[in-house]
């Protein structure tokens, strides 16, 4: 696959981000960085994009460490705002962030699998190859839905804690 061993340890690094949302979405309907699988995310995918930037197929600075440094502060100021825990508003864009953030995650991830895998016959030619440009855009659909799931939830929450501090519960 022609990978150096820093692309070996950004590759196995960038799935055990990638898997650790996956698990998030799955138990929290987010990534939740108070949580390990949050937490999880939030340094692989820091320990990912920062390694990224020693990495490049094609020579010199190109989209995929602009993609990589637009991550880490996408990441960087999500995890400023759960710090920021009794401001009920900052979950909306910390959770927004955080999807973004996989999302672009993504985009490199399909590329570089769909034009390795399988070795000898890779399932793409390039990125602009059909199959890669139709998964991205499923993925951004999945994006564009999970969003919007966040966004009703984050809602409830934030509504159940108000009523709660409003009658002296849950503090």
């Amino acid at each position: 696959m022609g990978l150096s061993n820093l692309g070996i340890f950004h590759t196995i690094i960038g799935v055990v981000a990638i898997l650790s949302a996956l698990f998030g979405f799955i138990r929290y309907s987010k990534i939740n960085l108070a949580t390990l699988s949050g937490k999880i995310y939030f340094y692989a995918t820091l320990i990912t994009s920062l390694t990224a930037l020693g990495i490049s197929k094609q020579g010199g600075f190109n989209a995929g460490h602009v993609f990589s440094l637009f991550i880490i502060l996408l990441i960087s100021i999500a995890f400023y705002l759960s710090l920021r825990k009794k401001e009920k508003k900052a979950r909306y864009i910390e959770n927004f962030l955080l999807s973004f953030s996989l999302l672009l995650s993504l985009v490199p991830t399909v590329n570089e699998t769909f034009t390795r895998v399988p070795i000898g016959h890779p399932l793409a030619s390039g990125s602009k190859d059909p199959i890669i440009v139709q998964t991205l855009m499923v993925l951004f659909v999945f994006f564009i839905i999970g969003s919007i799931i966040q966004f009703i939830k984050q809602k409830k929450v934030n509504i159940n804690k108000g009523a709660a501090s409003v009658y002296g519960e849950g503090q």
